[in-house]
């Protein structure tokens, strides 16, 4: 939709003898995000399409495209596995360098989704941590009960943007009773650790799926080989790594270096 809508507005546009510098002038936008907006790549706004509207004489055509925008409230190459996540009834998963969203304080959020690049606009980013706060209520629902299992090798820990608020919420999410954390020190690390993130789900109907997720490309798998290649690598990777309590111990001590 995103890209029908942009390419009515360069046929409109084009039409009307409306040059992207007038459209991008009068609509308070760089003539470089109309382009974008026209090939589909950004979201044309409200504004744009009611600006283009008037300017090329459309007759309200273009500014009824509106209705039928949504803002993605997820990246493209997470939309699937968000899905499947809904379903889960199990979750396990290795971090290498970032909380995991599920575990984020807003500040983290942000500051991630602010700094990401290509750069996104001030709406998108405010929808994107929404919907990554919102996303966080598995951690409590109860029907489903999901069992939610963390490891975080301690470089996670270790970054400047975890503040004292973050490791404090990892500490409260050790209390829930479908929540485990645990914390993978420098000294316990092997090879495999550092081989990059990985998640592996269990849906109600006992489908196993694996997420790799890398700078540039993501994939979601069913296929029974990464399966059991994910899944030996979190069994070896959690049995390294401290047991629950201990780490909401280390996890403290963190907090009170920090204070």
């Amino acid at each position: 939709m995103w890209r029908f809508v942009g390419n009515q507005l360069k046929r409109w546009r084009t039409k009307a003898h409306v040059s992207r510098e007038q459209l991008a002038s009068a609509s308070n936008y760089a003539p470089d995000t109309i382009k974008a907006m026209e090939q589909g790549v950004r979201m044309p706004t409200a504004r744009v399409l009611d600006v283009a509207d008037e300017l090329c004489g459309a007759g309200g055509l273009l500014s009824a495209g509106k209705e039928y925008l949504t803002r993605e409230r997820f990246p493209a190459r997470a939309r699937e596995f968000m899905e499947r996540e809904k379903e889960a009834i199990s979750r396990w998963s290795y971090e290498v360098t970032l909380i995991p969203g599920l575990l984020q304080v807003e500040s983290y959020a942000r500051t991630l989704i602010e700094n990401r690049l290509p750069s996104l606009d001030k709406e998108t980013v405010e929808e994107r941590i929404t919907a990554r706060m919102e996303r966080q209520a598995i951690l409590t629902q109860e029907k489903p009960l999901v069992s939610l299992n963390f490891v975080l090798y301690e470089a996670v820990l270790r970054s400047p943007q975890v503040s004292v608020e973050q490791l404090r919420r990892l500490v409260e999410v050790t209390e829930l009773r479908n929540v485990s954390v645990q914390v993978l020190p420098f000294e316990r690390a092997s090879a495999t650790a550092l081989m990059g993130p990985m998640v592996l789900l269990e849906t109600g109907d006992h489908e196993r799926y694996v997420f790799s997720e890398g700078p540039f490309a993501s994939e979601l798998s069913a296929d029974p080989d990464a399966v059991s290649r994910v899944t030996e690598r979190l069994s070896m990777i959690r049995a390294q790594a401290l047991g629950p309590v201990e780490t909401a111990h280390f996890i403290e001590r963190m907090v009170t270096s920090h204070e």
